[in-house]
């Protein structure tokens, strides 16, 4: 019992940890888009770029960081298993450009790494976690 109760709480912590990463990012995005792409050392030349900035790493960063929240709230369970996806597609992501467009540099290997790290976590979470048996079976 006391084991089942350490893994949702490590789960509902890794979820919060991740929407707290996302959440840092969409902030960022909404305050200043150049501060986003300034990481990766590309120049925002237009106000469709900064919208777009905006709109992907602000709006839908913002999204996902309630979808998460409720997630967390209400199905422990589904939130790692679309943070298993998230994460996942994210490196699956990076570690396309590499057999597309060559070797990625410091940041996106960091990244890269980083996501691979935060799938694997969360599909060992996604595995071992079961939901609380619900008073009615109990008794």
């Amino acid at each position: 019992m006391k084991t089942l109760k350490m893994i949702h709480v490590v789960s509902k912590s890794f979820i919060l940890f991740s929407a707290f990463s996302l959440l840092a990012v969409s902030v960022m995005a909404f305050s200043d888009p150049q501060s986003v792409m300034d990481l990766v050392h590309v120049q925002l030349n237009n106000t469709d770029a900064f919208s777009s900035i905006r709109g992907v790493y602000g709006g839908v960063g913002i999204t996902l960081v309630i979808s998460l929240v409720y997630l967390m709230l209400y199905d422990t369970r589904k939130g790692l298993a679309f943070l298993c996806l998230l994460w996942g597609f994210y490196a699956l992501s990076r570690t396309i450009t590499i057999f597309m467009e060559g070797a990625l540099g410091d940041f996106g290997n960091q990244w890269l790494l980083t996501e691979t790290v935060l799938f694997v976590v969360a599909a060992i979470l996604v595995a071992v976690y079961r939901k609380p048996a619900s008073p009615e079976k109990a008794n």
